[in-house]
């Protein structure tokens, strides 16, 4: 393979802050918290090139199955997602819509298709080219159709709008859940929740020791020996 067929992807559109905050909510808690299928790969805002001879396009997020980031990802045919190298495309894109210049249902629809993809998620918060704030594509033979609901099967996973906060911004997120439909938490969640059970533990350990304690203050009372 040429030098040159490893181009690195220079994007300088400009980046928003809440698609860059959504991003990472869309792979930090599948690498801490999904207890799904390994390897995989999710990614944020990286560069897929389907062939040596086809431009590249910068999904919001990804998430290929089976496949893992390599360890001289440094090397320039590691730097980004040159699907040759990895054997196949993502299972899964998705694309935040921030204006009505992304070409989110049109060119990129078609470009994904071609690319092999099997879910395409169009996530539009500000209802700027859809009238629901997210749609599911998912890919039959050529053509996609869109979803009825947000369930990836093909991947274990589903999709959610959740209202909450998140590194301390409240708003309405769009995350994943595993297959049985419960929220992925992040890991900060998770090790909050983590911290909550140990000190309920701690409480109740507490309180059996304060009602042993009671129990023999009352014997000792009645003069009953232990």
């Amino acid at each position: 393979m040429s030098e040159g067929a490893y181009r690195v992807v220079e994007d300088d559109a400009p980046k928003y802050l809440p698609s860059e905050k959504q991003q990472r909510l869309l792979t930090e808690p599948l690498y801490s918290s999904w207890r799904g299928p390994r390897p995989f790969l999710a990614a944020a805002n990286v560069g897929i090139f389907p062939s040596v001879h086809t431009p590249p396009i910068v999904p919001d997020m990804f998430l290929s199955m089976g496949v893992e980031a390599p360890q001289d990802w440094w090397a320039k045919r590691h730097r980004t997602y040159f699907a040759w190298e990895f054997g196949k495309a993502p299972e899964v894109v998705m694309e935040i819509v921030s204006n009505r210049e992304g070409d989110e249902l049109t060119r990129k629809l078609d470009a994904y298709g071609r690319m092999g993809v099997a879910y395409y998620v169009v996530y539009d918060p500000q209802r700027l080219l859809q009238t629901e704030p997210v749609a599911l594509y998912v890919r039959q033979g050529a053509a996609w159709n869109q979803a009825e609901d947000l369930r990836l099967e093909g991947v274990g996973l589903s999709l959610t709008l959740w209202r909450g906060t998140f590194e301390d911004r409240e708003d309405e997120w769009l995350r994943w859940c595993d297959a049985a439909g419960e929220l992925i938490p992040t890991g900060a969640e998770r090790a909050e929740a983590e911290r909550q059970r140990a000190e309920a533990e701690r409480q109740r350990a507490d309180e059996a020791e304060r009602q042993v304690a009671a129990l023999r203050a009352r014997l000792r009372a009645l003069g009953v020996e232990e």
